[in-house]
């Protein structure tokens, strides 16, 4: 299944957990601010984000792929946002993604809470 198909689920999973001002990546919602790296100029758009305990949070769906080095910059650069702000970046892995994604998350030292969606 594509990524774009889990951001439902993710959009679901963060109202239930008290998440307001949701702003997701998909018809219908608000579209994330995107970043931009300076060094090469790649846009980084977040798939979820919404506001807990007066912090946004960066939700994004997590997959085995095998272009993980784009997403790995971008985890980075997401877990380095919400950590200034005082947030968090939440790593939304569908059934059979999940162990690769936290094995992911220790090996590159990426601040980070994985959570298994179905």
């Amino acid at each position: 299944m594509e990524r774009e198909s889990f951001i439902p689920l993710v959009v679901k999973w963060a109202k239930a957990h008290g998440f307001k001002d949701i702003q997701a990546n998909m018809e219908g919602y608000e579209v994330p601010k995107s970043y931009e790296r300076a060094a090469d100029n790649l846009k980084f758009t977040p798939d979820v984000t919404g506001v807990n305990m007066f912090n946004r949070h960066y939700l994004e769906v997590s997959m085995k792929t095998d272009q993980l080095r784009g997403s790995i910059s971008k985890w980075k650069l997401l877990s380095e946002l919400a950590g200034m702000k005082g947030a968090k970046l939440y790593l939304m892995a569908p059934r059979g993604h999940v162990r690769f994604i936290r094995e992911v998350v220790d090996q590159y030292n990426i601040p980070a809470e994985v959570v298994k969606i179905d």
